[in-house]
C-alpha cells in the first residue's frame, strides 16, 4: 500500500495543478495550446500503436489499442475544436 502512496499523490496534485493551469489560459491563448495538445496527441498515438503491436500478451494488446482509439478520437476532436474556432477569426466578405 506505501508504494502506491506517492504515485496516487503525484496523480492528484498533479491534476488539481493542470487544472488550475486550465482554467487560468485566456481565450486569446486557447488555439494555440489546442494545436500543442494535437501534437501531443499524435505522439501518444504513435506509443499507442506501439504498445498494441507489441506480442506481450492480450491485456498488453488490447489496452494499446483502446489507447489508439482514444487518442484518434482526441486528435480529430482538437483539430475540429481549432478549426472551428479559427473560423470564428475569419472576416465574412458578404
Amino acid at each position: 500500500m506505501e508504494a502506491l502512496l506517492i504515485p496516487i499523490t503525484v496523480f492528484l496534485l498533479a491534476g488539481f495543478v493542470g487544472f488550475e493551469l486550465i482554467t487560468k489560459v485566456p481565450p486569446t491563448l486557447h488555439t494555440p495550446l489546442m494545436s500543442g495538445a494535437n501534437a501531443i496527441s499524435g505522439i501518444t498515438i504513435v506509443g499507442a500503436i506501439i504498445a498494441a503491436g507489441t506480442s506481450n500478451g492480450t491485456a498488453a494488446t488490447v489496452l494499446g489499442f483502446v489507447a489508439v482509439v482514444f487518442a484518434t478520437i482526441n486528435v480529430v476532436g482538437g483539430f475540429l475544436v481549432t478549426d472551428r474556432m479559427l473560423e470564428m477569426f475569419k472576416r465574412d466578405d458578404r
